[in-house]
């Protein structure tokens, strides 16, 4: 039912290199967000106290993990009931919806082609798309690193993340780690309204990207000894891995910007109000529009190397089909 095979790995993949999450096909995720919006509207009170807010999110939280798994697990065995290989195409689908290679890569590769166009009001709304910062007034140096960083947190999160659930616990724990980060991305906010309803998101979505952080920061390094620049990613996400403010999203950001020889961090803007981020790695060279390409290329390379050392682990086990 859905447990780690090198066949669901493989399938995967080849299903989100070659369809990605197509716009017309129902996204698994966006059932995660309306019934997160549902159960917000719900618990959340005006007013409440912050125990109880708290509590509250603690609530929702449980609801939406433990339901997704549960409801992957029962559609994963409906299916192997049915057939064999119907479990199977379900379970390689499920498990694509998990990862984003091919979506960060295309999202990032757009907005390079718009810089080296030229045309960097195009490349600040397509930044704009993959940022929470704002974007309209960035320079084209700026755009670059606001890319270069996303794709390089996504890196975990987006990709590396699911992998080590499914290696765990194959797809219904993969979906709910997908689950985990979708509660944080909607309510894991330090603002009045989530403060408090949202802390349980955040903290459980620190917690389990713990491990996977730190994983994706070692793949990147390895990929970047491809290049020479093994050495010197892994001393500066050693040395500045610590510095973001999350827990977690400097690791892999340390390691692309070691492996670059580029500074990441700096002054971001949100909603109009100036917010610092701790200076990451050292400015070697300037930020341009050809260090995108180069950190997709990590990226790439770092899901080929965390695949290839899971499916090699799940043969020996035995865990072909």
């Amino acid at each position: 039912m859905g447990s780690p095979s090198v066949t669901l790995l493989l399938l995967a993949l080849v299903l989100d290199l070659m369809i990605g999450d197509p716009p017309w096909l129902l996204h698994p995720t966006q059932v995660m967000g309306a019934g997160i919006g549902r159960l917000e509207r719900l618990f959340w009170r005006s007013g409440a106290s912050p125990g109880c807010l708290v509590a509250s999110g603690v609530l929702v939280v449980l609801v939406i993990v433990g339901s997704t798994w549960i409801v992957t697990r029962a559609l994963l065995e409906l299916a192997g009931r049915a057939n064999y290989w119907c479990e199977v195409l379900l379970g390689g689908w499920l498990l694509a919806t998990t990862i984003a290679p091919r979506g960060l890569a295309t999202a990032a590769l757009g907005i390079r082609r718009s810089l080296v166009a030229g045309d960097l009001v195009q490349a600040r709304r397509q930044v704009g798309y993959i940022v929470g910062r704002d974007t309209a007034c960035l320079s084209g140096g700026e755009v670059v690193r606001a890319t270069v960083e996303t794709v390089a947190e996504n890196t975990g999160d987006g990709v590396i993340a699911p992998l080590f659930y499914f290696f765990l616990g194959g797809v219904p724990l993969a979906m709910a780690y997908r689950a985990i980060n979708t509660l944080d991305s909607m309510l894991g906010y330090k603002n009045p309204r989530y403060l408090f309803f949202g802390r349980a998101a955040a903290r459980l979505d620190d917690l389990a990207n713990y491990l996977p952080a730190r994983l994706t920061g070692m793949a990147i390094c390895i990929a970047a000894s491809l290049t020479g620049h093994g050495h010197r990613a892994l001393t500066i996400m050693f040395r500045d891995g610590r510095r973001h403010p999350s827990p977690n999203s400097g690791f892999p950001e340390a390691a692309v910007a070691g492996a670059l020889g580029v500074q990441l961090g700096g002054l971001n803007y949100y909603q109009g109000r100036p917010s610092w981020r701790p200076l990451i790695g050292e400015a070697r060279q300037a930020l341009k529009p050809e260090h995108i390409g180069q950190t997709v290329s990590l990226m790439a390379v770092a899901t080929v190397i965390v695949a290839l050392a899971g499916g090699l682990i799940l043969g020996c086990q035995g865990k072909w089909y």
